[in-house]
């Protein structure tokens, strides 16, 4: 669906309600009276419109596991801490944090004034509820391995303990203590991720699988989603009961998720979208257009985010070690960023990215050892890799790359596909819809995979975790070493920072060496954001929630 409005004025799109725009654009009541610009300017006060980069899955806090949906579900709910505009951690949903000597122990005080959109107060309990929830293996959340730092969460959630040896216990109504394995120095940012959140334990209960469809959901967050037209958008209006409702600006919000990065461009440039924020907001053709009649515009952000290649380890001939290196080797990095992608994305040849807390100085970041050769040499060195593997010209290795539909993806699959073609590897592309992709590349449904990571908080390990052998799903090419694993649970033990950073960097060469993912680039977030938003803050996370953006209409335009 490019073009949502083709019938209305630019003006009267931006105004109108989503049900009117459907019955103005030949969808809905044909029979329905159209109402007045003003009057659908009045039902829905102010309206900011996002483009969101791909459709939601779902809008469980507990089941998401993509950027686009947290641009949703982190408007609707808020954990302990939340971010800022600029995505500093903040206290959220709680206004006082104590933590013990030993760092085991954290006592959060729950905000007197914070209740569920529908008035109910939220309690302690309903963390208790929320954590229990996410660590039920019934529950199968995707994302549960992240909050394997707290007491027994590894157990309760492989099944091996009962889910009230949580390390979760509501004191009172209004004081939660949370215990963890070891000092967590990035607890902080973690509590900002939506696997924090809590969920309406009264609405759960009540309404089962039903309390997230719209008109069931409740949020403590400022906005409340209202209504989810698939493959259109997502509609959410201010909640009213938000502690800091008063200073919220934007009344109703909608996300549209709009993978084609072209169809996503035209409609910014006609008005249709306030901003559009994703990985890869407009067309790289564009750059030299956008500089010049759009000046402004683009909020390139340098933030903590490696796209990278995974191999599926767990299938021949990716279970050799010397195939997936060669492939690696084979792929031009500095073509990808120079001559394909051209808006500031830096060659990766190791996969923490740069300017992340908590690691070693930059000349100490392990990286491929490759990474000093000329591409000639690596592209060498990787035919004799593949030849000990029993490839060659006469038994040309022949793989299956699944990526995603999204942005320029399939410019970067083209470009890879021929590097491969031009050292004697037949690549074929698979293009699937990011959330069908993900859930192949999470079943192991795969060969090699174009995938990416965007930190949820701001720590090496949070990167790291991608290969560990305890990550379940996540860990996408089902990569095993028990050094790695053991080298990462020493670091986790470790209070020294130094000490911790280091083994986390010869964990980061144990999986270097074996090249279970294969780092390309470090992104680039290319946003689009109109001239008459502001509030926004470019930062490391790539996290812009609508509570803190202003619209001043007076400064609208087309382009």
């Amino acid at each position: 669906m490019n073009h949502l409005f083709p019938s209305l004025t630019r003006r009267a799109c931006l105004a109108a309600s989503a049900l009117i725009l459907l019955a103005a654009c030949g969808g809905g009541d044909k029979d329905a009276a159209p109402k007045s610009e003003q009057a659908q300017a009045s039902a829905e006060g102010i309206v900011l419109h996002r483009g969101n980069g791909s459709e939601p899955n779902t809008l469980d806090p507990h089941q998401v596991n993509g950027v686009w949906e947290n641009n949703i579900v982190g408007d609707m709910f808020m954990g302990l801490y939340t971010e800022d505009a600029a995505a500093n951690s903040v206290l959220g949903a709680a206004v006082d944090y104590q933590m013990s000597e030993d760092g085991l122990t954290h006592t959060f005080k729950i905000r007197e004034d914070m209740t569920w959109s529908d008035g109910v107060p939220v309690t302690a309990h309903d963390f208790v509820f929320s954590w229990q929830r996410i660590l039920n293996p019934e529950t199968a959340a995707p994302y549960a391995t992240l909050l394997y730092s707290f007491k027994n969460a590894k157990e309760v959630n492989n099944g091996q303990l009962p889910i009230a040896e949580l390390g979760v216990v509501a004191l009172d109504d209004k004081t939660l203590q949370l215990q963890t394995e070891t000092p967590v120095p990035f607890l902080k940012t973690l509590l900002t991720h939506y696997t924090s959140f809590p969920v309406p334990k009264h609405k759960v209960e009540e309404l089962g699988a039903d309390w997230i469809k719209p008109g069931n959901i409740v949020s403590n967050g400022p906005y409340i989603v209202t209504d989810w037209r698939p493959n259109s958008y997502v509609r959410a209006v201010k909640n009213d009961k938000f502690y800091d409702a008063a200073n919220v600006e934007a009344d109703t919000v909608y996300y549209y998720g709009i993978d084609e990065v072209s169809a996503a461009f035209r409609r910014f440039r006609a008005g249709e979208l306030d901003l559009n924020t994703c990985t890869q907001c407009y067309p790289i053709k564009e750059v030299a257009f956008i500089d010049k009649e759009m000046p402004g515009t683009k909020r390139n952000e340098s933030y903590l985010s490696t796209t990278y290649v995974a191999f599926n380890t767990t299938v021949a001939p990716f279970d050799d070690a010397r195939v997936r290196r060669a492939l690696s080797l084979m792929i031009d990095r500095d073509v990808l960023v120079k001559d394909v992608l051209r808006a500031g994305q830096v060659p990766a040849y190791n996969l923490v990215p740069p300017g992340i807390s908590n690691y070693v100085p930059a000349d100490q970041v392990p990286q491929m050892p490759e990474s000093v050769m000329s591409q000639s040499q690596r592209n060498a060195t990787a035919k004799d890799l593949l030849a000990q593997a029993g490839y060659d010209e006469s038994n040309p290795l022949k793989f299956t790359i699944t990526y995603r539909l999204s942005g320029d993806r399939k410019t970067i699959m083209v470009a890879m596909q021929n590097m491969w073609k031009q050292n004697g590897v037949i690549a074929e592309l698979n293009g699937q819809d990011p959330k069908v992709a993900y859930s192949n590349y999470r079943s192991k449904n795969y060969q090699v995979a174009d995938a990416g990571w965007v930190a949820d908080y701001n720590d090496p390990e949070n990167f790291l975790f991608l290969a560990n052998g305890n990550s379940g799903k996540m860990n996408y090419p089902g990569y095993s070493n028990p050094a790695f694993d053991a080298k990462m649970a020493e670091a986790a033990v470790t209070v020294d920072l130094e000490k911790r950073a280091v083994l986390m960097a010869e964990a980061e060469a144990m999986m270097l060496a074996d090249m279970p993912y294969a780092p390309l680039f470090f992104d680039v977030q290319r946003n689009l954001v109109g001239l008459h938003i502001s509030g926004w803050e470019d930062n490391a996370l790539g996290i812009h929630r609508t509570r803190w953006l202003k619209i001043d209409d007076s400064k609208r335009r087309t382009y």
